[in-house]
């Protein structure tokens, strides 16, 4: 039994999910936001961040300045596309994007999500423990492992599966004091 592929697996469900986390806005500028918006530039879906610097001057504005003028409406078009809840302002240079402040219905919203997030990464996590389990299983009766053998693989496996879950339960309050904080 590999366990580096089991950490491998369940590690990998973590940074996904660390990853959208990333992604999910507390009332301040973020640029990570737009890492999935993509411009057709030149006939191709290209990342924005292929075409434009992105800054933010202040705590809760993004700027895009775009490498060619031509690009803004391209731009413009691929912001609202992304459907970001946040209206692109052009001003001819470039497009700034202002978040709003949150309120407090929409914390709890955001809140909300986030705790969906967690326990759908935790059900991955599960289905990890099970594929491995069942494969040990088959093992065992196939006489390629005893029966202690198999209670000792079930063991780690549960303990690795824990530890994941512990994390996801992190992350979770983490990002959550986070949004409420904010």
């Amino acid at each position: 039994m590999d366990y580096n592929l089991i950490e491998n697996k369940m590690k990998e469900r973590i940074e996904y999910l660390d990853n959208e986390f990333s992604a999910i806005r507390a009332g301040r500028a973020n640029p990570q936001i737009l890492n999935k918006v993509m411009v057709e530039y030149y006939g191709i879906a290209t990342p924005l961040n292929q075409v434009a610097a992105i800054s933010v001057p202040e705590p809760r504005q993004i700027m895009i300045t775009p490498w060619d003028k031509t690009l803004l409406g391209e731009i413009n078009k691929a912001l609202q596309v992304a459907d970001l809840g946040i209206n692109p302002m052009n001003d001819g240079n470039g497009i700034r994007l202002t978040f709003p402040e949150l309120n407090e219905e929409r914390r709890k919203e955001i809140v909300k999500s986030i705790k969906t997030m967690g326990e759908e990464t935790k059900v991955s996590i599960r289905n990890i423990r099970r594929e491995f389990i069942d494969d040990a299983k088959k093992q065992e009766k196939s006489s390629e492992i005893s029966e202690d053998e198999l209670r000792v693989i079930e063991e780690k496996i549960q303990k690795a599966t824990d530890k994941y879950i512990e994390k996801i339960d992190k992350l979770v309050v983490m990002k959550s004091e986070e949004i409420m904080e904010v």
